[in-house]
């Protein structure tokens, strides 16, 4: 079907504009049964039709009297509501400087009479297609334009609006423990608002990088680092901060892997281990055992997060998309989706094995 052969609620509008009564019939009848086609005797009458009811393209006349078909161009290029109406010029008039002078005013194509009805309707259907995916690319890139425009505004909140006051909250302790004597009580409640307060702005730091990652402008601060030292100290603040529920973390490593030195950004990646340990402990029964496993393949370093508990069948497929969760009370579904993002910019292929039954496992598989 071409753009054409539509229903009648969805046909493209045409507008005609020929200073010959006959002309303007003879154009009705040929395309009256495919758009819906309106037609103007002069430029005054076809510049009104086009600014009140704006027809879908413009088969425009050159040789009028009063205002010739340039004249026509020329205003409707002029005025924002119809600049973008194709135009298409019929005329007897076929040297290069007339064609030529045509398109410089904006037309998107000439034709020479006598008219060849296929041609015609040929060059009306590409016309028509081409201002469609136009018009679809003018909407994409305002989106993006929005799309920007908002990435900055969220950027601008974080940096100044969140930052700066938090950074003011994190000075308080300091600034209180050196006023005068404290009780345990009191100096516990100043530890435990810092530590809050840099785990915030922690959290902020993230997700500028995040937004960042996923706009593809981030740049990571390669360095040479020890993967099982980075691991160590993660393992030891998840077990920290999950102790409530008596969780063993049982690390083995092969003696290839351990002495290991990788090219990395040390805190991204342990903002990728942070994640796929909180997860991996916030999905396993209390008083379970998560396994660690560091090995040395062929493709490169491995290391395997492996917790009690099952991938509903259901997401498994989604695993690493945003917003999937399921089967935790506060679950945001960024976790894994996070991990995915860091580990993308890491170099490190990041995979869900489903293969042990009643377990998940999580293999980060470092490039080489």
């Amino acid at each position: 079907m071409t753009l054409a052969e539509t229903s009648d609620s969805n046909r493209k509008t045409l507008l005609v504009v020929d200073d010959a009564p006959e002309n303007l019939d003879i154009m009705t009848s040929l395309l009256k049964d495919r758009f819906q086609v309106k037609a103007a005797i002069n430029g005054r009458i076809a510049l009104k039709i086009a600014s009140q009811q704006r027809p879908d393209l413009i088969l425009l006349d050159v040789m009028m009297p009063d205002m010739d078909g340039y004249e026509v161009c020329r205003q409707l290029k002029a005025d924002p509501a119809t600049a973008a109406i194709p135009v298409i010029f019929l005329t007897a008039l076929d040297s290069v400087d007339d064609e030529t002078r045509g398109l410089t005013l904006g037309a998107v194509d000439y034709i020479a009479k006598p008219l060849n009805p296929a041609i015609l309707m040929a060059r009306i259907n590409t016309h028509l297609a081409l201002d469609e995916v136009r018009r679809e690319l003018a909407a994409q890139n305002q989106a993006l334009v929005e799309a920007a425009r908002m990435r900055e505004d969220v950027e601008r909140i974080m940096h100044h609006d969140l930052k700066a006051p938090l950074t003011n909250i994190i000075s308080i302790p300091s600034v209180l423990r050196n006023a005068g004597e404290l009780n345990d009580r009191q100096q516990d409640f100043l530890q435990k608002l810092e530590d809050t307060g840099w785990r915030m702005l922690n959290m902020i730091n993230m997700s500028l990088v995040l937004l960042k990652i996923e706009y593809g402008t981030y740049q990571p601060d390669w360095q040479e680092a020890s993967l099982l030292q980075l691991l160590k100290q993660v393992m030891d603040e998840q077990q920290q901060a999950f102790h409530r529920k008596q969780l063993r973390f049982v690390l083995t490593q092969s003696d290839a892997a351990a002495d290991q030195l990788i090219r990395t950004e040390p805190l991204l990646l342990q903002n990728l281990f942070a994640n796929l340990l909180k997860n991996a402990c916030e999905a396993a029964p209390a008083g379970s055992e998560l396994l660690i496993e560091l090995s040395d393949t062929p493709q490169g370093l491995q290391l395997v997060f492996e917790n009690p508990g099952e991938v509903p069948e259901a997401i498994r497929p989604r695993f690493f998309e945003k917003f999937v969760t399921a089967g935790k009370k506060q679950g945001t579904g960024l976790g894994t989706y996070s991990a995915q993002l860091m580990a993308g910019v890491l170099l490190i292929d990041l995979a869900l094995d489903t293969s042990v039954a009643g377990r998940t496992r999580l293999l980060l598989t470092f490039r080489k």
